[in-house]
């Protein structure tokens, strides 16, 4: 039996593994479960699941779980806070970890996971936006083993050989297509962005997500984000990296070969797929997906983004550029932004604006330790919080 925690359990990528693991009952065991507020319904995982652990994000949510647990399974044990994460991350009985906490509340447990050696499935992009050369660094120093879950980089995993340690140039491939369905507003006019709803932008015409990344897909800064995380997993400059609008999102991404040859993963948009992928990596397990029948898709479509609809991917193409912890700021100022957002305290249009300001206004550092990148951010969503703030007033 292979133990496995979840970290983000009530998430829809928690949701979704949860789905997985139960099909494979008899290879899979839950050791840890987490969740941020949702207590009811990480209660009921516990009762359908029984982990070792289940860890709230603070201690008054952790108590009533507790109270919860008590009428359900008794010997499970409830943990609180990062201490609590960082226990079922690095715990000896999950031999993998699923890391998909939205946000950066996400990378200090994923990083205890990587620096106790173990499997990581990451779901969680910011780990890598926000401290990406010290995130690879400890994978590459404790011997763990990173394998993503977000569908463009587990399809651009498969489209690749076996690395073993090989740089891409030695493999042949020439670049990496990135895709992306370009969201819900892909068509809308220009001009009608500013009244966006957050009920619009979270109505995602292909994928079933959180709300948060929901926008993030709208704005396209979610594929701006991939970006940046496919730079650091498969060590490729950004200008290798060519996103491409594709609709129909039956194409998760592709890999061209210097030889001319496109190898692309194709499937039904279901997230139960690339999770499985990367559970029994390099084996193949059921996920209860539906098949993808080519004959109803009947056509594929592709695009280049437009930068003028869609500055947030501009703005990450940037971050990138500037190196350092650019992409800490970018990550944060556009959680902050988007957080507003959702709850209607700034139009979607101010999203991008919001986050170019504060990519303009708060200068690049070093990104030398992990330290340094958890100051910026904190500095970064002050600041952040101060001008959303600041615009409100304004507008009143």
């Amino acid at each position: 039996m292979i133990g496995v925690t979840v970290l983000g359990a009530t998430g829809s990528i928690g949701m979704s593994t949860l789905d997985v693991l139960k099909r494979h009952a008899g290879r899979y065991r839950v050791v840890g479960l987490s969740a941020n507020t949702e207590v009811e319904r990480l209660a009921e995982q516990c009762r359908l699941h029984h982990p070792d652990y289940a860890v709230m994000a603070d201690a008054r949510a952790a108590e009533r779980l507790r109270e919860r647990l008590r009428k359900i399974d008794d010997n499970i044990e409830v943990l609180a806070g990062a201490a609590g994460l960082e226990t079922i991350a690095a715990h000896p009985d999950a031999a993998c970890v699923m890391a998909a906490i939205v946000g950066a509340a996400g990378l200090v447990p994923a990083l205890a996971a990587v620096r106790a050696g173990k499997r990581i499935l990451l779901a969680n992009k910011e780990a890598l936006v926000m401290s990406g050369r010290i995130f690879m660094d400890e994978v590459r120093l404790h011997k763990a083993e990173l394998l993503p879950v977000d569908s463009e980089h587990n399809a651009i995993l498969q489209c690749l050989p076996t690395l073993r340690g090989k740089a891409l140039d030695e493999l042949g491939v020439k670049r990496i297509l990135l895709t992306a369905s370009g969201g819900p507003f892909r068509t809308t006019p220009l001009d009608e962005l500013r009244r966006v709803t957050p009920a619009q932008a979270c109505a995602h015409p292909n994928w079933e997500m959180g709300r948060k990344i929901s926008v993030d897909s709208a704005t396209m800064m979610n594929k701006g984000l991939e970006v940046i995380e496919a730079c650091w997993l498969f060590a490729v400059p950004a200008e290798r990296i060519q996103v491409v609008i594709h609709p129909q999102s039956v194409i998760h991404s592709m890999v061209e070969y210097v030889d001319g040859s496109i190898l692309a993963q194709m499937g039904s948009p279901d997230m139960r797929t690339p999770i499985a992928c990367a559970l029994a990596w390099p084996e193949r397990i059921a996920t209860g997906v539906q098949r993808l029948d080519l004959f109803d898709v009947a056509r594929l479509d592709f695009a280049v983004p437009d930068m003028g609809r869609f500055p947030c991917l501009r703005l990450a193409y940037e971050a990138l550029a500037q190196g350092g912890t650019a992409t800490t700021v970018l990550n944060v100022a556009n959680e902050v932004a988007v957080e507003a957002f959702l709850e209607e305290r700034l139009p979607f249009t101010a999203i991008p604006e919001v986050v170019e300001a504060a990519l303009s206004e708060l200068p690049s550092r070093a990104a030398s330790s992990l330290s340094v990148i958890l100051e910026e951010d904190a500095r970064a969503r002050q600041w952040t919080r101060e001008l959303i703030s600041h615009k409100a007033a304004r507008a009143h």
